[in-house]
């Protein structure tokens, strides 16, 4: 009897029937139950029967079935892209850990829904959890979306760990010129739980793929229930919430749109908010970014010291307070970076609103001393848009503080 078995287990007046997973302790055995749960059991007290050996054994390379979707001439095709995370994860039953082992047929595979909604091309750029993306692949994804494109796909999903999403959606933002939509969608929740959100998330993301709206947007549920998914924008879209299934959110603003999973037999597609049409754009691609930019968070008695990290750096993204401040202390060292060539941005902890260093005498010395309004920019998407903006504009400063994907939103100014 080993772990990867499926078995039953008897015990008293119960009876328990899944996987075997490896335990901590010779004294109890570790069984993932069909619904998706974990059960301990004292060993001296059940009595164990092996179904089947090895029925979960995972090899290098898999069982080299591939999945097959038969191509229907009046459906759109539609591309998947692997990058790992956990909407592509399933149990590793030699270890009981979840970990990224799905390609992009996998899915198919795994999430029997998305048959008859489009045909589908798959390919893998990454297979990482997301906490271990990169500005590199980021240009390898946007690579590998130009590629399909350009073959013909009439959209495509990216399949994403949450972790980072934003960051990735955000590059993708500006690095792209799309006719059609790229839409980031992944799970907060295995698809070995109950509680999975990953296959209303797949499904209602290839619904968004096949819509009007050629736009880099991020597909999650709107809500706790299985009822909406919503549609942000992937320069306004932040992860407010560790683990909840409705952890995305639009910033500043409502989602672009949503799909309606509960509409009928097949999801509706809806927007609220003007977005570019699929078509209006040729397709475009500039992927470098400059990856030596930091992004720092202010604190109240942070250390002058902390920018010695940044020295040398070809641009820095703050987190400042309120309106974007930070402590007069650090207002030399950073005209300092900025007459060494150092491009220092300016945002806001805030979750909204926008700085306005010509408030208080401390934003008025920051703007003297060089430093960049970013307006409502997420700090992470300022991030990302200053590594694009320094490889692909001659005047990254003015760049910063002009929207370029909608990751800045106009000031309002009172009717006159």
């Amino acid at each position: 009897m080993n772990a990867g078995d499926r078995v039953r287990v008897e015990r008293a007046d119960q009876t328990h029937e899944g996987v075997l997973l490896p335990s901590t302790t010779a004294d109890h055995l570790v069984v993932k139950l069909d619904g998706g749960y974990n059960v301990g059991i004292d060993r001296a007290a059940a009595d164990v029967e092996v179904l089947e050996a090895d029925a979960h054994e995972i090899e290098e390379g898999g069982d080299g079935n591939a999945s097959t979707v038969e191509f229907d001439e009046d459906l759109p095709t539609v591309s998947l892209i692997s990058t790992g995370g956990t909407i592509a994860s399933t149990v590793d039953y030699r270890t009981g850990a979840v970990t990224a082992q799905f390609d992009a047929e996998d899915v198919l595979r795994a999430v029997p829904d998305l048959a008859g909604l489009a045909n589908y091309r798959g390919r893998v750029v990454a297979n990482i959890l997301s906490e271990n993306m990169t500005p590199d692949v980021w240009r390898e994804l946007a690579e590998a979306v130009h590629e399909e494109i350009e073959a013909g796909a009439d959209g495509v999903v990216v399949m994403h760990g949450t972790d980072t999403m934003q960051y990735s959606a955000a590059a993708l933002s500006f690095m792209l010129d799309t006719p059609v939509p790229v839409v980031f969608t992944g799970s907060q929740r295995s698809a070995d739980r109950p509680s999975s959100d990953n296959v209303m998330n797949a499904v209602c993301a290839v619904e968004a793929a096949k819509s009007d709206a050629a736009e880099v947007m991020v597909c999650m549920h709107a809500s706790e229930s299985d009822d909406v998914c919503a549609l942000h924008r992937g320069t306004r879209v932040r992860k407010n919430h560790t683990s909840r299934r409705d952890a995305f959110e639009t910033v500043g603003a409502k989602p672009l749109g949503e799909v309606d999973y509960e509409t009928g037999e097949r999801p509706e597609v809806s927007f609220r908010r003007d977005y570019a049409e699929r078509g209006a754009a040729d397709l475009a691609i500039a992927p470098e970014l400059n990856p030596e930019v930091e992004l720092l968070k202010f604190a109240p008695g942070m250390d002058t010291s902390f920018l010695d990290a940044v020295e040398g750096k070809d641009g820095l993204v703050i987190e400042g307070t309120g309106l974007g401040h930070v402590h007069t202390d650090l207002i030399p060292r950073i005209e300092d970076l900025v007459d060494d060539g150092t491009t220092v941005v300016m945002t806001s902890q805030c979750i909204e609103g926008r700085v306005c260093d010509r408030v208080y005498d401390t934003g008025r010395d920051l703007l003297d001393a060089g430093v960049v309004e970013a307006g409502d920019t997420l700090p992470g998407t300022a991030m990302v848009k200053l590594m694009w903006a320094l490889e692909h504009t001659s005047d990254p400063e003015t760049t910063m503080a002009e929207p370029v994907a909608g990751e800045l939103t106009e000031r309002s100014v009172p009717w006159e």
